[in-house]
Parts: C-alpha cells; structure tokens; sequence
C-alpha cells in the first residue's frame, strides 16, 4: 500500500483559502482523503488547516465554510468569521527573535530569517487561534490523527520544531496553533514548555524535508507562497516575488532531498491569475471570495 504524506505551507489568510481549493483538487485527481494521510504537516496557516483536518473534518467542509455553503463544519464556519485584521498593531519595543537572527547568521543561512529575527515584539492577538484549538482538540489536547505536527521556530536556537511529532516539546493544540501561526512583528512569541517559539514559515514555508525519516511513497506539498519558475510582477507585487522566490528555493531544496531518498512529491502552487487575486497582502481577507473563485478556475482547468 502507498504511504501519502501531506504538508501545507504558509501564506496567511488568503493562502489558506487557496490551499483549500488546491488540496480538494489534489484529492478528486487522486481519489484520495486528505484526512488519511499517514502524516500531515502544517506551518503557520498551513498548522492551521492541518489542525482541522487532524481533527476528522473535511476538505468539502472546509471549503464550505469559507464560501458559506451547506455542509460547513460549524466549529471551522465559527472560527473563519474572526480575522486578525489586514494590518498588525504597532508592535512593542522588544526584540523577541534576537537569538533566532544570530542563530542565523552563525548558520550562515537565509539573510531574510535574520531580518524576520530583528522585527520588534508584535501585539496580534492570537484568542482565535487557541479558541480553534480549544475546539478541535481531544481529551489529550491534541487532534486525532496520531501524526499531525504543527511547525514552528525556537527564539534562541533557530531550530525547528514540529509540535504533535515523536520527540517534540508537548503543546496545547491551541498554542501549537498559535506559535506556528505568530508571524514576526505581528504576534508575539508563544510559550511551550518553557521555550518561546515564532512562526515555521520564517525559516521555510513548508518544511518538507522533515518527513525525510518517514521514508514515503509520495508526499503532497502544498505551497501558496511558492511558485516553481516564478511569475513576473509590477508595483507593489515586486515585493511580494522577492519573498515568493526565496521561498520558492527553500521548497526547491527540500523537494531535491525527498525526491533523492525515492519519495515521490506532487507539488501544488498558485500561478499567475491566483496571484493577480491574491495581492501582496495575504491577510487581505476582503479578497478571499476573489481568490476562492481564481482557484476554483485554475485548479479545475488543470484537472480537466
């Protein structure tokens, strides 16, 4: 029997809402439940969507909940009427990543996650996100799926953490949300276990290679702020591809090493017209409806 696993990267508001679309696609091509995945994988707004689908509910009703259709999961329609607004609160005078961006540098690594190491402490409320977890999670605090892992960055070391994974520091699922979720310079660190954690996608967007030790048949990459090749921009969205390509080429990287070992990956990005409704700001939640409906367009063309 195959072994799928499935890993959701970061991208925020509009992100999630496209991964939705990308991943119900990927399940009608491959005759296949997300939910049966023998891990799923999620950083940031990817935790998020890997927290609902470890916790049994799915693609189908996902969706509905973001486009307020019949068969919408009732605690996922609830949890997607808060957003934490299309700009952060002035952040505090604080600089919570200081060991994340000297841990960096030490590595010699990515200039952009020093850079996301110096933002100063944000002030984003994350209520939402623990109330999702509160709602999602089993008596244990956690999902039921036995291998859902939530990604996250430690302040001090730089190093990864993948909360729900074998060895990793026990989390609340709400926290584990949260600290996947806290994006530098918009919500503040999150606390486990005695450590202060920020959000994965500062260091990658998607993390795949820590599936590496699993030894899969196939892993599903989903990854809205990657795109293989990269897509000319104008404007604003110049700076918007900047990210997207370092992005890109951490992803690159990690797709090298899994196809290396025999994994097979299929990998889902958004192309041009998805990103002409995404905009630079992937919090911009009045534009969810736009990129729903841009996605739905793509990704059923691509599968005609």
């Amino acid at each position: 029997m195959t072994t799928r696993g499935l890993v959701l990267g970061c991208g925020g508001t509009l992100g999630f809402a496209w991964s939705v679309v990308a991943l119900q696609a990927a399940e009608r091509t491959l005759g296949w439940d997300a939910r049966d995945a023998d891990v799923i994988v999620g950083t940031s707004a990817g935790a998020e969507l890997a927290a609902m689908l470890g916790s049994g509910a799915s693609v189908d009703s996902i969706l509905a909940a973001l486009e307020g259709a019949d068969g919408a999961d009732p605690v996922i329609a609830a949890h997607l009427k808060h957003h934490p607004g299309l700009t952060p609160p002035r952040p505090a005078l604080a600089l919570p990543g200081l060991g994340l961006a000297k841990a960096t540098l030490r590595r010699d690594e990515d200039l952009a996650t020093a850079a996301a190491g110096l933002l100063p402490r944000g002030r984003g409320d994350a209520t939402w996100l623990r109330d999702l977890g509160a709602e999602l999670a089993g008596d244990d605090g956690w999902v039921r799926h036995p291998a859902t892992w939530l990604v996250a960055v430690d302040t001090r070391s730089g190093e990864r953490v993948a909360f729900g994974s074998p060895g990793a520091p026990r989390a609340e699922l709400g926290d584990g949300i949260a600290a996947s979720w806290a994006i530098p310079g918009w919500f503040p660190p999150v606390r486990i276990a005695g450590r202060d954690y920020l959000d994965g996608g500062a260091v990658r967007t998607c993390s795949a290679d820590l599936v590496l030790p699993l030894d899969l048949d196939e892993v599903v990459v989903v990854a809205p702020m990657a795109t293989k090749g990269g897509v000319p921009a104008k404007g604003l969205d110049r700076v918007e591809r900047l990210l997207r390509h370092r992005m890109t080429r951490g992803l690159d990287k990690e797709i090298v090493l899994l196809e290396r070992a025999g994994t097979k990956v299929i990998r889902l990005e958004p192309g041009r017209d998805e990103l002409d409704a995404m905009c630079p700001n992937f919090m911009d939640v009045r534009r969810r409806p736009a990129v729903l409906a841009a996605a739905r367009r793509t990704r059923e063309g691509a599968t005609a």
